[in-house]
């Protein structure tokens, strides 16, 4: 009776340390005590990939990587569960194995780790790495404790000449299971790779999905793409299909086994080239951050994954409040299918942010989305890629921010709501400084001046939400090269800083018989 007894507390306790609704009845009748609600702590292991930047001989990339000061929700404490430990805090990448390349010749290259790979050794303050040419592989890295809460590390690389010229911008990403890319291409002026990078000592399988027009597009190689421990695959795109070329493709990445870092690499023989991050997850609506005032083209491309169509309203909110563009006030999309729309003129002028909602609020369809836009024209044009963007619930930090090059972007869609900004110290001296930032409903605010006092070198920038409704947040970078407006966009993504961690509080009698 008593290992019985035993048993039964045992499993209860562990369910509710797994949920923190637990309730247990002691052998006399009497019942223990309620468990307390969760409570946040700071994350004591944080992982990030970043994909092999570029194969350019004339590329040069810089990595910044940072940890916030505090740790959001917790009154800007240091992370307790971890600061006590006796294990000393790290923050490092390390370089991955180039796997079998599927498609072009994107890979096979000699790992080579870039000098001091941004090793980050306190919070606060940015820690930069420079890497010249083709040779840099891709990376794989973790945080534990102290700098594990809001670890981010941006990759930068500017390319000079050739066809994958640009600036190209990417925060990496944590490792998952699912990833959504709407504006992929497998047009014949554009090579774009799919980046497959597990961080993890087991093997893991990818899936990639092609969607055009059309619908799904016909497909070999792309099911149980094997991807090796602590190694990348790229993927050219353009193999996976017999079918003609498509200017606009939403790419499913899913893994059926282990998980995996996932971006697209691509390069327009006219435009330029960039990164296009993972969009949001399917959402009835949809919100694009951080459309630069001066864009000369505007493309919108949307994907349902359900079964039903969806009829989309699409509104630019604005620096003074929200319009329907001219020309382009709705999108139909058809479920299984990608569809597209130009926004010629979308901006005039004016730095903003589309909002995509269900034109009938009570018939909302799942829907993912992005926006590749472009800057100049003639032969010096440049592309980037917005997706579709997460709110920013605790706190979101993008790193690699230098003076009069950045630019922030912060919209509020259904109240206004108050932010705290702050740009961290540079990487090679300076003094943070904080503003706090109402954002008006329906508008469009930004941010260009926020820099610290005494700057030497990059800085982060990073958002806490304060009172209101959601915000969604978005960092330009301009680097000119040339004549050309060299840019990059990255929608800031919620570092998960903090976790729920449930509390079990329980007064059990075990009676033996």
């Amino acid at each position: 009776m008593k290992r019985t007894t035993l048993s039964l507390i045992a499993v209860t306790t562990a369910l509710a340390a797994v949920t923190g609704f637990a309730t247990l009845t002691t052998a006399d009748g009497t019942a223990a005590p309620a468990a307390k609600a969760p409570t946040r702590l700071p994350v004591e292991r944080a992982g990030l990939v970043c994909p092999a930047p570029s194969t350019s001989e004339v590329a040069e990339t810089v990595y910044t990587s940072y940890t916030p000061s505090g740790t959001a929700g917790t009154g800007g404490a240091a992370a307790t569960g971890s600061a006590n430990r006796a294990d000393k805090p790290t923050a490092q990448l390390r370089p991955a194995a180039s796997g079998a390349t599927r498609g072009g010749t994107s890979g096979g290259r000699k790992p080579k780790a870039p000098k001091a790979p941004a090793t980050v050794t306190v919070p606060g303050k940015p820690v930069t790495a420079r890497v010249e040419g083709g040779a840099a592989p891709a990376l794989t890295g973790s945080a534990t404790g102290t700098l594990a809460p809001g670890w981010t590390v941006q990759q930068s690389t500017v390319v000079t000449a050739g066809g994958a010229r640009g600036l190209l911008g990417l925060s990496c990403g944590a490792p998952d299971t699912d990833f959504w890319f709407p504006a992929a291409s497998t047009a014949k002026e554009r090579q774009d790779y799919v980046h497959l990078t597990n961080p993890d000592d087991t093997a893991a399988v990818a899936d990639i999905e092609l969607y055009g027009p059309e619908g799904a597009l016909k497909s070999q190689f792309t099911e149980g793409i094997p991807v090796p421990p602590r190694s990348t695959v790229p993927v050219l795109l353009s193999t996976l299909t017999g079918e003609a070329a498509q200017r606009d493709v939403t790419v499913h990445v899913t893994t059926r086994s282990g998980r995996v870092g996932a971006a697209i690499g691509a390069a327009d023989d006219k435009l330029g080239s960039d990164w296009l991050a993972a969009a949001a997850d399917p959402s009835g609506s949809a919100v694009l951050p951080g459309i630069p005032a001066d864009v000369t083209s505007v493309r919108l491309v949307a994907f349902v994954p359900g079964e039903d169509d969806a009829d989309l309203k699409i509104q630019l909110a604005t620096p003074t409040g929200t319009i329907v563009p001219a020309g382009g006030g709705t999108l139909h999309v058809k479920s299984g299918m990608t569809a597209s729309i130009d926004l010629p003129d979308l901006t005039r002028g004016q730095a903003g942010s589309l909002l995509l909602t269900p034109s009938d609020p009570k018939k909302p369809a799942p829907v993912v989305a992005a926006l590749q836009v472009v800057r100049g024209k003639g032969e010096n044009t440049e592309i980037a890629f917005i997706p579709a963007a997460a709110a920013v619930s605790a706190r979101a930090t993008v790193a690699d921010n230098r003076a009069k090059a950045s630019t922030l972007s912060l919209v509020a869609t259904g109240a206004a709501a108050q932010v705290k900004v702050t740009a961290s110290a540079g990487s090679g001296g300076g003094t943070p400084v904080s503003r706090t930032v109402t954002v008006k409903a329906g508008t469009t605010a930004t941010l260009a001046d926020l820099v610290p006092e005494g700057l030497k070198g990059a800085y982060a920038l990073t958002v806490e939400p304060v009172s209101g409704g959601k915000v969604y947040a978005a960092r330009t970078l301009s680097v000119p090269e040339d004549g050309v407006a060299m840019f990059t966009v990255q929608p800031l993504v919620d570092d998960r800083g903090t976790v729920e961690v449930p509390s079990a509080r329980q007064d059990l009698k075990v009676l033996d018989d």
